[in-house]
């Protein structure tokens, strides 16, 4: 029996166009929209920004504490609202590992949004969604950039401890940093954009006391440091040990405002922790490819803002679950089948 004839080569070429054409629609059914939520819950926006300007009210730090709560999200596992979840049988919480214990916050805020959501709309925004809203809603009310925000992730039914524990640091250098990010998707506009987000918020003498007294074990301050911003620093947290938690602005000269004087400040060695002033003076000439974008940013606010809303979006699409994966949770602490 003679071998079937080869398909004409035409013939392969549409089976190929038809197949690639079916990959792409199903990817596009897949994507993330601003839209997403205009017929199934279309208050979604303006019930996440009334609860949140309520809870401004109360506590002036929570804006940065949501727009922060994105970032850690998205850092581990890809945005999968997985940093909510609390301890339970087969969880062991995202929020116990060092860089969120007794630092990430904004949590019940979270579930405030929740409630709402869930009264209005069961079942149908996700957790992860939120946490998304909130950051931008929390940028634009501090008088930051507006930008759309894609939606349609789905929760995640897992956390992942470990990755949470090596999140980017503080103390990390410039170059650990800067891969941490490349990780995820992120270039070094991204990085340092994001970076600005520490234009508003709080940090505890915890994570940068080392740099006051005895930087990287030499017994010596940080000599980056602006030598009044370091007697002020000294003055406010006073060698106490490792635990102290007391707060310090991250941006002394507009704390609660979203602009770019956190980048003035870097230009001023006046940078709080040492993964900010890293970005400007890393010794080695290892700041080469980040220190003109913070002088850049610093010289146009309006730059700073474009590339702030782009790296958040890009942020936000790290490795999001959509369609059937994962579940909408209706209590973003804990899985549905628990």
């Amino acid at each position: 029996m003679a071998p079937p004839s080869p398909l004409p080569a035409a013939l392969l070429a549409v089976c190929a166009l038809l197949a690639a054409m079916a990959l792409l629609q199903g990817a596009r059914a897949q994507q993330l929209s601003p839209a997403y939520y205009d017929e199934s819950c279309p208050h979604v926006y303006d019930t996440v920004r009334r609860v949140i300007q309520a809870a401004r009210t109360a506590d002036p730090r929570i804006l940065a504490s949501l727009v922060r709560l994105q970032f850690h999200d998205c850092f581990v596992n890809g945005c999968d609202g997985s940093l909510l979840l609390d301890d339970g049988p087969a969880i062991n919480s995202e929020k116990n590992a060092a860089p969120n214990n007794n630092s990430a916050r904004g949590f019940p805020v979270v579930d405030d949004i929740k409630a709402a959501l869930e009264s209005a709309c069961p079942g149908v925004v996700s957790c992860t969604d939120i946490v998304a809203l909130a950051a931008e809603v929390s940028v634009e009310l501090a008088g930051g950039p507006y930008w759309r925000v894609l939606l349609g992730r789905r929760d995640g039914t897992t956390a992942n401890f470990d990755a949470a524990d090596n999140l980017p640091a503080p103390t990390d250098t410039l170059n650990v940093l800067r891969q941490k990010f490349a990780d995820v998707g992120l270039d070094d506009t991204d990085f340092v954009a994001l970076q600005g987000a520490h234009t508003i918020g709080r940090a505890q003498c915890r994570f940068f006391q080392d740099r006051l007294d005895n930087f990287a074990g030499t017994g010596q301050p940080d000599p980056t440091l602006d030598g009044a911003y370091l007697s002020a620093l000294r003055q406010s947290c006073p060698a106490a040990g490792a635990a102290d938690a007391r707060l310090n602005n991250l941006d002394p000269a507009t704390p609660d405002a979203f602009d770019n004087s956190y980048y003035h400040n870097l230009l001023r060695n006046r940078g709080l922790l040492r993964s900010d002033q890293v970005m400007l003076s890393a010794p080695d000439g290892a700041a080469a490819s980040t220190a003109p974008i913070v002088e850049r940013f610093a010289a146009s606010q309006a730059d700073f803002f474009r590339s702030f809303a782009t790296a958040m979006i890009k942020m936000g699409n790290i490795a999001p679950l959509t369609g059937s994966m994962g579940e909408v949770r209706r209590n973003c602490r804990v899985v549905n089948r628990s």
